[in-house]
């Protein structure tokens, strides 16, 4: 057993030709994101880089880029480990989530159309699917693509670029909720459909912030896996 402690068969080789440097950072960061590598757990080099199937250069390169970024605590004599975030970080992005999500669902009513309510509709029905089914991981993927669509419907492209930077982080705090939000959340998203269907930007508005705010709370009354 690793000390990296990656489930059997989690990581792919790596394909080459292609920006290893980079491919090396996405792979390490994905499986951060996804609590493969869990926060606290020791990273180490030549592990990683077995994973991997590369050298232990691209990895160093991508622990100190993610170091950098506050993804990954570098510690003097200790090595490198996956950042722990603190209650106040996690607390101040989802909070800084809201507000871009809100403003996006108001804006997705004003310009939603019958083949962006269709693709929310689909993505809908694909997270119920995979919360019957306790797909915690494909819950999670969907839930974001949700969101990227209401995005996306939006229009806003200062707005997209905006949430682009903080969606990495919320996929990693709603990972330890998604079970516990499971079937509520998805009821909610519904409701939302409903709102932008209809062009009501305040109900919209209002629901996406409700909706938010539940994954906050529940992120702070989280039960530790």
């Amino acid at each position: 057993m690793l000390s990296t402690g990656l489930p059997q068969g989690a990581v792919p080789k790596l394909e080459r030709p292609g920006p290893l440097r980079e491919r090396v950072y996405e792979a390490l960061l994905e499986l951060i994101t996804t609590r493969a590598l869990r926060p606290g757990q020791h990273l180490v080099e030549s592990e990683l880089a077995g994973h991997l199937g590369v050298s232990r250069q691209p990895v160093r390169e991508a622990l100190q880029r993610l170091n950098t970024e506050g993804w990954v605590d570098l510690r003097p004599a200790q090595g490198a480990f996956v950042h722990e975030p603190t209650e106040q970080e996690a607390d101040q992005l989802l909070s800084v989530r809201m507000l871009l999500e809100a403003e996006a669902a108001r804006l997705a009513a004003a310009n939603s159309t019958p083949a962006g309510i269709a693709a929310l509709e689909e993505l809908c029905t694909k997270g119920e699917q995979a919360v019957a089914a306790d797909d915690v991981d494909l819950a999670v993927a969907t839930n974001a693509a949700f969101h990227a669509k209401v995005m996306e419907l939006a229009g806003n492209v200062v707005l997209a670029e905006l949430a682009g930077q903080v969606d990495r982080r919320v996929r990693w705090y709603y990972t330890p909720v998604a079970r516990q939000r499971g079937t509520q959340s998805w009821i909610e998203h519904r409701s939302l459909i409903a709102a932008i269907s209809s062009h009501d930007e305040q109900r919209a508005t209002a629901i996406m912030r409700t909706h938010t705010e539940h994954t906050r709370q529940t992120y702070h009354q989280r039960e530790e896996a």
